[in-house]
């Protein structure tokens, strides 16, 4: 009979052994969420403030900024906190609780992303019935779904993953619980459970690419039938910020996921992770803000207003 160490904690990777770089990581890994805080938090207010941008486009925008304000703060401050302190434990309540909430923020924005993709597939490929599709009641209906699959997705990760046992190793060669790296060190070489829901997280992403395929397709065809310069441009500055912030998630969440694992620890798994929970959400509020008219001239008014109200204060 085997017998198996209970285990009441893990250890998490930390980015250097020297004092002085893990001082480095942590103020590198500070600036990067005080960026992704501002940009995210600077999209939500002005979209809820602005009443021009209370369209069904800037809801689900605001949603995503949200949701990518939830993702990043779910392992950032944790390596911050790591890197100074010089100590890297983490309970296993709050490993299952960082698991489950990262592949639930994750599952979220690709459902929502997805549904960003239908909206622009209707705004442009059939802009007579925009109002009629994408009213109030559909956008928080798909809205819900997009939450509620990202909860369905993290409950069968981290629930299949932490019943696995553990060996006497309880060191996690990650930055943050995730699957793959809890897998290595599990003392079970049958995992059935994380498998099937390997395979209904995979049917998941791939419902999403072949719908988001199918709506850019569609709308690239109606952009370059678009008879002026000005027309298409605006169509595109619209449609690819949403296409390459989902090929980046998605591609670098996919390797991290299903590529063969390794018995040695590689670097690529630290990178890899780091781009879609760390880059992602800070490249969101750049590109939407600096690429969106609409954003820039929402941004000059609120701090038009902002200074007006200070001199009246005065």
């Amino acid at each position: 009979m085997n017998n198996f160490t209970v285990v009441t904690g893990f250890l998490l990777m930390g980015f250097s052994k020297t004092w002085e770089l893990q001082v480095l990581h942590a103020l590198l890994f500070l600036l990067i969420y005080l960026m992704a805080l501002i940009g995210n938090l600077l999209i939500f207010t002005l979209i809820s403030l602005d009443g021009y941008l209370h369209t069904p486009m800037y809801f689900f925008l605001k949603n995503l900024s949200f949701l990518d304000l939830c993702f990043i703060s779910v392992t950032v401050p944790k390596v911050i906190v790591n890197s100074l302190s010089h100590s890297f434990s983490i309970s296993y309540l709050g490993c299952v609780l960082q698991l489950f909430l990262v592949l639930f923020f994750a599952g979220s924005e690709i459902s929502l992303l997805t549904v960003m993709s239908y909206d622009r597939y209707v705004a442009i490929c059939q802009p007579l019935h925009y109002e009629t599709i994408m009213i109030k009641g559909s956008c928080m209906r798909m809205t819900i779904a997009s939450w509620f699959s990202g909860g369905v997705v993290g409950a069968m990760y981290s629930a299949s993953t932490l019943s696995l046992p553990f060996c006497d190793s309880n060191e996690i060669h990650q930055f943050f619980c995730d699957v793959p790296s809890l897998l290595k060190i599990s003392c079970s070489e049958k995992h059935i459970a994380v498998n099937v829901s390997i395979a209904i997280g995979f049917g998941l992403v791939m419902f999403c690419c072949i719908s988001i395929i199918m709506s850019y397709s569609h709308i690239f065809s109606t952009v370059l039938k678009i008879p002026t310069t000005e027309g298409r441009s605006k169509a595109f500055s619209t449609c690819l910020p949403h296409l390459i912030v989902f090929m980046v998630f998605i591609i670098t969440g996919s390797m991290a996921y299903l590529k063969p694992p390794l018995d040695s620890d590689s670097g690529l798994d630290l990178w890899l992770s780091m781009f879609y929970t760390v880059v992602s959400p800070t490249l969101n509020p750049i590109i939407y803000s600096l690429r969106n008219k609409d954003m820039k001239i929402s941004m000059k008014k609120f701090i038009a207003c902002k200074h007006l109200s200070e001199g009246l204060m005065k």
